[in-house]
């Protein structure tokens, strides 16, 4: 059974800095592009950050570009999302999903990252 499990959300004041987990089971996650998704409530889910199976590529939504860092571990079979300068609107639930080939994709149960200002 393939579990996405996220951690490290909570609350933070503006300019501060958070770093999500992502830990796959039953799955290796080399063999996987992953990105990272948020929901921020009343909108759509945007994707925040993506890698590459190697982990030699990244991209990163505009929003976010020079504040917010994507790796991975593959040997740990875990994710992770640095993120710092938080601001207010990076307020969101933040999932993780893993991408296979075809239509093969799982998501994690996501975390919560709060504005505390």
């Amino acid at each position: 059974q393939v579990q996405l499990v996220e951690s490290g959300g909570g609350l933070v004041q503006p300019g501060g800095s958070l770093r999500l987990s992502c830990a796959a089971s039953g799955l290796t996650l080399a063999r996987y592009a992953m990105n990272w998704y948020r929901q921020a409530p009343g909108k759509e889910r945007e994707l925040v950050a993506a890698i590459t199976r190697a982990g030699d590529n990244s991209i990163y939504a505009d929003s976010v570009k020079g504040r917010f860092t994507i790796s991975r571990d593959n040997a740990e079979n875990t994710l992770y999302l640095q993120m710092n300068d938080l601001k207010p609107e990076d307020t969101a639930v933040y999932y993780c999903q893993a991408v296979g080939g075809g239509l093969e994709h799982y998501w994690g149960q996501g975390t919560q990252i709060t504005d505390s200002s």
